[in-house]
């Protein structure tokens, strides 16, 4: 009996409960009808063989119930139509049967007649029968459906975190890791402290960057001390070429932001912009406290329009594209990255609300709290 058990123990006792529930009814109607009516054994017997003919229409009618509702709501008012005449003939029948039948009136014109003597009060319970258990199944199924929505919700909810995890983890560029061991190289025969300061630096780096794989919000003034770092070792490498000028509205630090958001922006200008750039050029970090909301920009003064690309959208996943989906994703369409480039350099900004920012309250800790720590 392997199908029993795969059934949902949830359509189990919904069974279960209606079966006692008319028990009782049976046995309260047809106890009065013995006493006061028909004083009868028989009378007893024939309650129980109605009830158990009834458990088994019972399955039978939430067998057609769940064949029809993958039906339009049309075709299931038609085929519950179809279902309660056709439950009333047969529990009719059946009534007829272990009363009339067994006393000698077998024609058809006696059927007849006790159907249309059916067709009062008793209709109604075969009826009343019947709509409760299409109604039972209808609310298991609403219930069923919005606990499956939930748990949708749930796992779609897990994979963006996942996601986000899988993008902050490669969120460093490998080339920059690179180019970055190849000038701690370099200096280490040239200036060994200067070697140890970037080592320090490309360190704190990945500190930030493996805190940030909680998923937890960070203080912008976090943020903008990791996009300094990141800065200064860019800057071992393309020396004066590479400038960099932040313009922070000092009320926005204790801002909640996802972490490494600015990176990819920054990383884009510096990738694309200044660097391929002969005479190198200037990064400008623009943070501004507006009505309701709080102004990110990132601009430079480097190729523009005239760089090899302007949206970092390789096949790894990372960089702009998905800065753009983590935004999105935290704050809604509105946040979305807006790009602007031009003969005189690259601009990339977005907005995000400050109130569903400050309801994220978990903050990562710096570099110096993770060091008392």
């Amino acid at each position: 009996m392997t199908w029993i058990n795969n059934i949902p123990r949830i359509w189990k006792r919904a069974y279960l409960l209606i079966c006692l529930w008319y028990a009782v009814n049976f046995a309260i109607s047809t106890f009065f009808e013995w006493k006061l009516k028909r004083p009868f054994p028989y009378v007893l017997w024939n309650g129980l063989y109605l009830w158990e003919a009834l458990c088994v229409l019972l399955i039978l009618i939430f067998l057609w119930t769940h064949w029809l509702f993958r039906f339009r709501a049309v075709m299931q008012i038609i085929g519950h139509a179809v279902g309660i005449v056709s439950f009333f003939l047969i529990m009719g029948t059946l009534s007829y049967y272990f009363t009339d039948y067994v006393d000698g009136l077998v024609y058809f014109e006696n059927w007849k007649e006790f159907m249309v003597e059916l067709l009062n009060w008793q209709a109604l319970r075969f009826y009343d029968q019947y709509i409760i258990t299409v109604g039972v199944y209808y609310v298991i199924r609403y219930f069923q459906g919005l606990e499956k929505e939930e748990k949708e919700k749930s796992e779609l909810a897990l994979k963006n975190k996942e996601m986000q995890i899988s993008l902050l983890k490669s969120q460093i560029n490998p080339h920059f890791l690179f180019n970055t061991l190849n000038s701690i190289s370099t200096l280490i025969h040239s200036s060994k402290d200067q070697a140890r300061k970037v080592i320090t630096q490309l360190s704190d780096i990945f500190r930030y960057a493996l805190d940030s794989h909680t998923g937890k919000m960070v203080k912008l003034a976090y943020e903008i001390e990791f996009i300094e770092n990141y800065i200064r070792i860019q800057q071992v490498r393309f020396g004066d070429r590479l400038k960099f000028q932040k313009h922070i509205d000092d009320a926005c630090l204790g801002l909640s932001i996802p972490p490494m958001i600015l990176q990819p922006l920054v990383e884009n200008s510096v990738k694309y912009g200044i660097g391929p750039k002969e005479d190198g050029g200037t990064i400008h970090l623009i943070v501004k406290h507006l009505t309701g909301s709080v102004y990110f920009e990132v601009t430079d003064d480097g190729l523009g329009v005239n760089a090899k690309k302007v949206m970092d959208g390789s096949a790894g996943g990372v960089g702009m594209t998905n800065t753009d989906l983590r935004l999105k994703s935290y704050y809604g369409p509105d946040a979305s990255l807006k790009v602007r480039a031009s003969d005189k350099g690259y601009s990339v900004s977005f907005s995000i609300p400050i109130l569903e920012a400050e309801k994220n309250g978990h903050v990562l800790p710096t570099q110096h709290e993770n060091q008392l720590l």
